[in-house]
């Protein structure tokens, strides 16, 4: 299947399984990742440029950023040359953003951005999948606690009727929706 040029953004709140969407994405229909800059510390077994770009702020200054947000104390970002990269190879690119990223993205590229918002029936589970993936419990009640996570629990007003809505409770009724939604645009 030939990239149109179009970019999956994957957002949600944090345990959502926006990171799992986004592998299945690149592994089944080749989809360049767009790897983001972030401040944060890695997470075991977490690498520079495979899972993000660690920054710190004066480096992040530095970048030319296409969209940029606070999240839990730390910078997070992305740029448009790591979209044309994956474009340029002929790949349709796949990205995880919060929702205020995927926003900006709606805005600063119309229709070449595919939104879609991942939610789970029972909040409850959210918290639970940040353990098995060896969040610090500390770590994990200062994200709970956070503004942007609540932010990112519900779709926003601006992105009802643009984004596509995936609740993520069972993963095989999960990969069903994202391969309709792939082979309905490309």
């Amino acid at each position: 299947m030939a990239a149109k040029g179009y970019v999956f953004v994957i957002t949600g709140a944090a345990g959502s399984g926006k990171t799992t969407v986004a592998k299945y994405l690149q592994e089944k229909y080749a989809m360049h990742k767009v790897i983001t800059h972030t401040t944060r510390a890695p997470r075991p077994g977490e690498r520079d440029g495979v899972d993000y770009h660690f920054e710190t702020p004066a480096t992040m200054e530095k970048l030319h950023l296409l969209e940029r947000v606070e999240y839990d104390q730390s910078q997070y970002g992305s740029s448009l040359e790591g979209l044309q990269e994956g474009w340029q190879s002929g790949h349709d690119d796949v990205i995880v953003l919060d929702t205020k990223g995927a926003l900006t993205y709606h805005q600063q590229l119309g229709g070449r951005a595919v939104i879609i918002f991942l939610t789970v029936t029972h909040m409850a589970a959210l918290a639970k999948r940040m353990t098995l993936r060896g969040d610090k419990l500390t770590a994990i009640r200062s994200r709970v606690k956070s503004k942007e996570y609540r932010r990112d629990l519900a779709l926003p007003a601006d992105l009802e009727g643009i984004a596509h809505v995936i609740v993520n409770d069972q993963w095989k009724k999960t990969q069903a929706q994202l391969d309709a939604l792939v082979n309905g645009i490309v």
